[in-house]
């Protein structure tokens, strides 16, 4: 001890101290990283990915309202007047809605019904096959669809996936073309970044990679107003797409161009179905030409 009362270490025990705080620090960037929440931005994956949340028409209210929507989603008279065939009622369904009651939508008048099969190239839907199989197995024609993400692949890229997860076709008279969602960015930028042009090659090349696997060119849903928007109007996709329009008013509206008319509108996002309703253009004969192809 000196001479002020000061303890004096030796140069080992110093060495000694020094290893171990540095050994403290390590363990503590260690247990630090592996502590971290697994939110970081993975490859393919928006940030804040929800895909639980995204579903047909699941941005539409937000940025068009409804409109003149009937108040009464259940009297379904001044919806129809307006339409000159007669209509087949039907809905779409995602994880949002878990198991469905099949034999009760079936009862209250479905008979036909599209369920959301995958998101992106990474993301499919857990209630899938209780869906898709349990429409089926109460007597509907159904259909899956895949909720776009251009700005995470390509369109192909995403065609092969949702094919790979449900996306398939059979000429059986009871399964619809595959889909293609294609609305407002629930993650950011409207158009997902992409030019009016570039928007239309993504989607040429997602609808070209479902024909080739399936034999079937997707129907496209979207709104009058994004299609405008991010394709510039585009109407080269009407010779070989079915249209399926979302507009919840009382009124189909004026549709995309090259379209004369909508196979199916979606025009309420609630009702006696579970998930959105649905009208196809056309008696179930017709719905069942469409499955066909």
């Amino acid at each position: 001890m000196s001479v002020s009362g000061t303890v004096r270490t030796s140069p080992a025990l110093r060495r000694a101290a020094a290893a171990a705080a540095t050994a403290a620090l390590l363990l503590g960037a260690t247990a630090a990283v592996a502590t971290t929440p697994a939110q970081a931005a993975q490859p393919g994956v928006p940030a804040g990915f929800h895909p639980e949340q995204d579903h047909a028409g699941s941005t539409v209210v937000a940025h068009e309202g409804r409109g003149n929507a009937n108040p009464n989603p259940t009297d379904t008279a001044s919806t129809f007047a307006a339409l000159a065939a007669t209509q087949t009622k039907g809905m779409d369904v995602s994880s949002h809605q878990g198991n469905v009651a099949w034999s009760t939508a079936y009862a209250n008048g479905a008979r036909f019904a599209y369920v959301k099969a995958t998101e992106g190239a990474s993301y499919t839907n857990p209630y899938f096959a209780q869906q898709y199989n349990g429409s089926y197995n109460v007597g509907m024609i159904r259909g899956a669809y895949h909720f776009a993400l251009p700005n995470v692949s390509s369109g192909a890229t995403q065609a092969a996936y949702f094919v790979a997860h449900g996306g398939g076709w059979s000429r059986d008279g009871r399964t619809l073309p595959p889909a293609l969602d294609i609305e407002y960015n629930p993650y950011g930028a409207t158009c997902y970044g992409l030019s009016q042009a570039g928007m239309v090659s993504w989607i040429r090349d997602f609808s070209n990679t479902v024909h080739t696997k399936t034999g079937r060119y997707p129907v496209i849903y979207t709104t009058t107003n994004w299609w405008s928007t991010c394709t510039g109007n585009n109407s080269s996709f009407a010779t070989t797409s079915p249209l399926w329009i979302a507009r919840y008013s009382t009124s189909v509206g004026t549709l995309p161009a090259g379209w004369s008319y909508q196979t199916i509108w979606q025009y309420a996002d609630s009702g006696t179905l579970p998930g959105d309703q649905n009208y196809f253009n056309g008696a179930l004969d017709r719905v069942q030409a469409l499955a066909n192809g």
